[in-house]
């Protein structure tokens, strides 16, 4: 019985540990111009498919708070991080690996904005190295199986 109490309140850490990456890499995506501008652009477009109109952006007002929702996504961020040090097997590096570079990809003080594009790449590159790695085991498990496939069917003919 004990070891099913375990299993149980792993988890739950496991489940609270990813509510936090999930809330980083939700948040700092707010903080980055061209993510809300891509929003709002997708807001028209659903809104303008049921006959409303909308002239501007309707979450302009948000920018106004992009160093607050970034900074929010931050402070998520690190303990998250602190955790995934401390327990490694918990958590995937993949995901914290795609939220780190969220974060760093929509960093939106003013007083960097001259360095922005080499926040972008490096964030960009965080992220895209993420994908690779969580879609290349796939990739390769879905070649593995049509060469078994192609070798059995030229098996028995």
């Amino acid at each position: 019985m004990k070891k099913a109490s375990k299993n149980n309140s792993k988890t739950h850490k496991e489940k609270f540990l990813g509510l936090f990456s999930g809330l980083s890499g939700g948040l700092s995506f707010l903080g980055g111009w061209q993510v809300c501008h891509n929003l709002c652009l997708g807001i028209i477009a659903l809104l303008s498919m049921v006959g409303i109109a909308v002239v501007g952006m309707p979450l302009l007002f948000l920018t106004q708070y992009a160093v607050y929702f970034w900074s929010i996504a931050v402070l998520l961020l690190a303990p998250t991080l602190i955790m995934y040090w401390k327990n490694r097997k918990c958590m995937s590096y993949k995901l914290i690996l795609f939220n780190v570079g969220i974060v760093i990809a929509s960093v939106p003080f003013a007083s960097l904005q001259a360095y922005q594009i080499a926040f972008w790449a490096i964030g960009g590159i965080l992220i895209a190295g993420s994908i690779w790695m969580f879609l290349k085991p796939r990739l390769q498990k879905n070649n593995n199986s049509k060469k078994f496939a192609s070798n059995v069917i030229s098996a028995t003919e």
